[in-house]
């Protein structure tokens, strides 16, 4: 697959050919379905807590005589029965993940990188870098270009310019090499990549 590779002034700058074996595959949404699903269960923070009756600060002295009133047998105030009393099977504090083969991630990667490809949403940039960490310079840039929801991921380093302008601009997302990930990649309409990240993804891949 050959894309045409543009400035950030949105101008072209040459041709850039994709590998198939990264941006080629029939995409599987079985596959990209499990690695969104482990990131999102990865990434909840599970301190939700409610308190049982052990943890209530009250009274456990038997309420009445157990014979004689009429009434239901009880004991503790702490009970879940009564109001301020614990609650009875409340969330505890836990780790929401889930495990997911390191293989299976990786080729999920690369399905979602090929959805990416098959459905035009890729575009490749040939650096992301400004002089100036001007917001509305690289804005103005971005309506040239197109973007107004992408990610975009650069090498291993990235410009620190550029990240400060992209900042403040509503649905772009920058990221390194390192960080590029599924969930992000499908929740983007364009998926911007650098050229030193096509390097760095084939390197990876090989």
């Amino acid at each position: 697959m050959e894309l045409n590779v543009l400035s950030i002034d949105g101008k072209e700058s040459g041709k850039v050919t994709l590998n198939k074996d990264i941006f080629g595959l029939e995409p599987r949404k079985d596959l990209i379905q499990r690695c969104v699903i482990w990131q999102l269960a990865k990434r909840q923070a599970g301190t939700h807590k409610t308190k049982d009756r052990s943890e209530i600060w009250r009274t456990g002295k038997k309420m009445y005589k157990q014979k004689g009133t009429g009434g239901a047998r009880h004991g503790s105030a702490r009970v879940p029965q009564f109001r301020g009393g614990g609650r009875a099977f409340g969330p505890v504090v836990r780790s929401h993940a889930i495990d997911l083969p390191k293989k299976v991630r990786a080729l999920a990667l690369r399905h979602a990188l090929s959805a990416k490809a098959k459905d035009g949403g890729i575009i490749i940039l040939d650096k992301a870098s400004l002089k100036d960490a001007k917001t509305k310079g690289l804005s103005a840039h971005f309506e040239k270009l197109g973007f107004d929801n992408a990610l975009i991921i650069d090498g291993a380093e990235l410009d620190t310019n550029f990240c400060n302008a992209a900042r403040n601009l509503r649905n772009i997302d920058v990221l390194p090499v390192a960080g590029i990930n599924v969930y992000d990649i499908l929740r983007r309409g364009k998926l911007v990549l650098t050229k030193a990240a096509i390097d760095a993804l084939e390197a990876r891949f090989k």
